[in-house]
């Protein structure tokens, strides 16, 4: 990034106090920044570095008002932290800003690609793929045929798509990510071995979808696993063949999402969640961390723990956890008691 305080301010539509012309490299937190560089101030517990700090700009909410002289430029915005957000989405773009074809790259002639794409080297691209407007894709990417990629749409490096995949606009998933692979469909044998059951679906991930690095999302025994709009994935998820999480739905890294499992919209998953599987889990869900959930849920409901209760019982629970040993000697000496009366 390399862009002149005013530009910036132009961008975020704040008003400059200071040196409009200075330029910025690059973004930092408020005590680390150096020269070149821009921070912002949103909590009043930073008030203090704004006196102190290197940066040649920070945005700060419209009504701040020094109390000491400052060094710095101010950017004053309505929200000075969604505006920082803004900038750092800004930054962010411009750092995967490329465009065209690299080489050496595989890509069948059946293909059909759009414009202003980019194709980092040594990809493959299979046959009858479908990639929008402005999609990128970074090295090392393998995506199998029939394969459906939207505009705007993001793969991040290592990344394999297995066949008949349809992913939507403005989708983003991060490197080392498996999407469709085969779910964990096997049959018991009359012995000790297990055959193996097609595995015949797809997977559909909606719009504005981000999933996080080393995630595996298997396809369908039949008909699709499906991931709807707005969903976001950290790391390291697993999520099993016909599966389907709702709109808008946040989980976690670590959590394994057994087969068959509906996930409703809204909800909000902790890390370390294991879903057993054929459940339904209803919307606005709250699921604390490391909990495991072997039964459905409701809507609106809060739970915790292994198996996972509500959380006022789980709290209820847990105070009379941390006082077991105490319990325990009580009633050793109780029962002393008891049998010096006898």
């Amino acid at each position: 990034m390399k862009y002149s305080i005013q530009k910036i301010a132009d961008y975020l539509q704040g008003n400059i106090e200071g040196d409009a012309s200075a330029e910025i490299k690059n973004i930092a937190k408020i005590e680390e920044a150096q020269p070149g560089e821009i921070t912002f101030l949103a909590n009043p517990i930073y008030t203090p570095h704004i006196y102190t700090t290197k940066a040649s700009a920070v945005i700060v909410k419209d009504d701040f008002v020094p109390e000491k002289k400052i060094t710095t430029t101010l950017i004053k915005v309505k929200d000075p932290y969604q505006a920082f957000s803004q900038l750092l989405e800004f930054y962010n773009k411009s750092l995967d800003d490329k465009n065209g074809i690299e080489e050496p790259v595989k890509i069948d002639a059946s293909a059909q690609i759009d414009e202003n794409v980019y194709i980092g080297a040594f990809t493959y691209i299979g046959k009858n793929v479908r990639i929008g407007k402005n999609v990128k894709i970074f090295p090392h990417t393998f995506i199998g045929d029939d394969v459906v990629i939207g505009d705007n749409s993001i793969i991040y490096a290592n990344v394999s798509i297995y066949h008949d995949t349809q992913i939507g606009n403005n989708v983003t998933i991060h490197s080392n990510s498996v999407i469709g692979a085969d779910g964990f469909g096997f049959a018991p044998n009359n012995g000790n071995d297990f055959k193996k059951v097609p595995q015949i679906g797809n997977v559909i991930i909606e719009d504005y979808v981000e999933i996080g690095a080393n995630a595996s999302i298997d396809r369908a025994t039949m008909g699709a696993t499906i991931i709807r709009r707005g969903v976001k994935l950290d790391n390291f998820i697993q999520v099993a063949h016909n599966v389907e999480i709702g709109e808008n739905t946040v989980i976690a890294a670590l959590t394994g999402i057994s087969g068959s499992s509906k996930i409703g919209k809204n909800c909000m998953i902790g890390g370390q969640v294991g879903i057993a599987g054929h459940l339904k889990i209803g919307n606005d869900v709250k699921v604390g961390a490391q909990s495991g959930i072997s039964h459905n849920l409701k809507d609106g409901e809060i739970v915790v723990g292994t198996p996972a209760i509500p959380i006022r019982k789980f709290k209820k629970s847990s105070i009379i956890f941390k006082n077991l040993d105490d319990l325990y000697q009580r009633i050793q000496n109780l029962e002393k008691e008891i049998n010096k009366l006898k």
